[in-house]
């Protein structure tokens, strides 16, 4: 599908514009060639500049959660990868190598490995739900907590109170839609699943509070299928500050990690699709954090369009502050 390139079709479509742009103009050559002539080379000298504000309107439109983005939107996406994407991935691996995981984090994945096949998936996708929106310690105190009380299948939530579920989940984000979305979960996988979970992307998709980032981590962790990458904030953000990603036919970064998903996985080969997450937010919640990220200790800045800018903005922006303070 993505065997010719988004810029080369550009390209083809500039080429049919220029070529109808010319016909038109021996047309008016031969009613009126000075006028012609004239109305030419005024289009020539407005064309350029147009373009070029018109660019930067776009630039400054779309900036994602106030980091400046300059070259890193030149890359237009198509199915080629971007420079030394290979370097980059490499430099963030030796710079996680130093990283510990949280201990809650590793004994939540182990009360989840030691359940029954089916128990283990269906605990994924309730852990998965549970993650929206919440930070992993509060995901993972939630799940032991539902597995503590008997509450990680699909049959016993399904019996369960659901004000039961509220106190257990709670502080997750929006627990009491979670918890209502759980038992609705829970109901369609014992009716259409036997008290499994679907197993592909589509019907995952249809669950109550399941998108695409969740539905492909469920495939990827659940089932061991890796139909797309997941995407969440973190991946979303570093792609976007490194240029890997545009939106499809444009110089425009992706505005959402859906769109993100789509562009990374046009060049990104199908290998790096599962570890590109993990490596990805344990980085972006190191160094490439959302707000003044860590560039002075990042090892791949040389390769990032976007280094220094956050720290250089947010320094003019406290400058201006102080200032109104004393006025």
């Amino acid at each position: 599908m993505y065997e010719v390139s988004l810029f080369a079709a550009g390209t083809r479509w500039l080429s049919s514009k220029a070529h109808l742009g010319s016909s038109v103009s021996q047309v008016r050559v031969s009613a009126s060639n000075k006028r012609a002539k004239n109305s030419v080379q005024l289009q020539q000298k407005e064309h350029v500049p147009q373009i070029e504000i018109e660019d930067q309107k776009e630039c400054d439109l779309h900036e994602i959660q106030g980091f400046a983005y300059t070259r890193a939107n030149e890359l237009v996406q198509s199915s080629e990868s971007p420079p030394h994407w290979k370097e980059v991935l490499k430099g963030i691996r030796q710079m996680r190598l130093y990283e510990e995981e949280p201990q809650h984090t590793i004994g939540c994945d182990k009360a989840c490995d030691l359940l029954p096949p089916k128990e283990r998936r269906f605990a994924v996708l309730a852990s998965s739900v549970l993650s929206s929106q919440t930070k992993e310690h509060v995901t993972c105190g939630a799940t032991q907590r539902l597995h503590e009380n008997g509450l990680l299948t699909a049959d016993a939530i399904n019996k369960a109170d659901e004000e039961m579920i509220k106190k257990l989940i709670y502080p997750v984000g929006f627990y009491t839609r979670k918890a209502s979305n759980l038992k609705k979960i829970a109901n369609i996988c014992l009716i259409k699943y036997d008290g499994d979970i679907p197993s592909s992307i589509e019907e995952l998709l249809l669950l109550p509070g399941v998108g695409p980032k969740i539905a492909h981590l469920v495939m990827i962790v659940g089932w061991n299928n890796a139909q797309g990458i997941c995407v969440d904030t973190h991946v979303h953000r570093i792609c976007n500050r490194l240029g890997w990603v545009s939106r499809s036919g444009t110089k425009q970064k992706t505005s959402t990690p859906e769109e993100t998903r789509q562009a990374l996985q046009r060049w990104l080969p199908r290998e790096e699709w599962v570890p590109i997450n993990p490596l990805l937010v344990g980085f972006g919640r190191t160094i490439c954090t959302p707000l003044w990220p860590s560039c002075g200790e990042c090892t791949v800045k040389k390769f990032c369009p976007s280094a220094y800018k956050e720290a250089s903005r947010s320094s003019s922006k406290s400058n201006k502050f102080k200032l109104n303070k004393k006025l």
